[in-house]
């Protein structure tokens, strides 16, 4: 049994950056740089534009802080971030909901170590294609790491996964998953692939932000299931509701209304079981 004082550090409750980065080697293929004239990019028989103007916004965090436009942020008194026309960019927005519907489990960890793994091998796996990644954090206060390539980016990102991680156990919260679509939204530049981890249940209050992600994207939702919602015991469970012991039986988790659900906003929906 684990101490009041040292459950957050129990194996399973803890995410560890050092397992996040022991993932690397597991990573699909580590394949050759791309030819082409920046990291990040994909093959293409056409030179994208680049180098093009697309337009000029106001700055929001997460936004590459390399782009800001001088004049405008002058004349508004805001910042202010020049958006280009991307070339044929692999890139890939990692979204780690750590909000309290995560922060549980009746496995060997809890729901958000599971899906922290699950994000860090899509990272790893798009770095292994010397493509950009970057990272959404919701829960535990918004946080963000712009996108960047190499093994470097991905350290800094299994970092902070631990770290707000820890966080979230310590205090968790409820912001809205919007916030962190709508950042990932303003990250990822059109054609882009983001991999959001959630819990069955915990995106539906998100439904409009995650449709506008999907226009243009390819946005995969990974369902994280917990061992009790795909082997629920055969026999009633008791149950202490509020003084009162009774017995309840647990069903599977019936996610095919969700994974239609998904796919009708125009999401890559997936179950993701232990």
């Amino acid at each position: 049994m684990v101490g009041a004082a040292g459950w957050r550090t129990a194996p399973g409750i803890r995410l560890a950056g050092q397992d996040l980065l022991a993932l690397r080697d597991a990573a699909a293929g580590r394949q050759p740089r791309p030819a082409t004239r920046r990291a990040g990019t994909l093959p293409s028989r056409r030179a994208g534009s680049g180098m093009d103007l697309r337009e000029i916004r106001a700055y929001v965090p997460g936004d590459d802080p390399r782009r800001m436009d001088p004049s405008a942020t002058a004349r508004t008194g805001t910042p202010h971030i020049r958006a280009l026309h991307e070339d044929r960019d692999d890139v890939t927005v990692l979204i780690a909901d750590f909000r309290a519907p995560m922060l549980w489990g009746t496995g060997d960890s809890l729901r958000s170590v599971r899906g922290a793994r699950y994000l860090a091998g899509a990272g790893w796996a798009a770095v292994a294609r010397q493509g950009a990644v970057g990272l959404v954090v919701a829960g535990g206060g918004a946080a963000s790491l712009p996108t960047g390539q190499g093994d470097s980016q991905m350290s800094a990102i299994c970092a902070m996964l631990a770290e707000r991680h820890a966080a979230a156990l310590n205090g968790p919260d409820q912001p809205p998953l919007t916030q962190g679509l709508l950042l990932a939204e303003r990250m990822a530049p059109r054609g882009a692939r983001v991999v959001l981890a959630t819990a069955p249940d915990a995106w539906h209050d998100a439904e409009p932000a995650l449709a506008r992600l999907a226009k243009g994207r390819r946005v995969e939702v990974a369902l994280i299931l917990d061992p009790l919602e795909v082997s629920p015991p055969p026999r009633p469970l008791p149950v202490d509701c509020t003084g009162r012991v009774q017995l309840a039986r647990i069903a599977a988790a019936e996610t095919a209304p969700q994974l239609a659900r998904l796919a009708g906003l125009g999401a890559i929906p997936r179950e993701v079981a232990p």
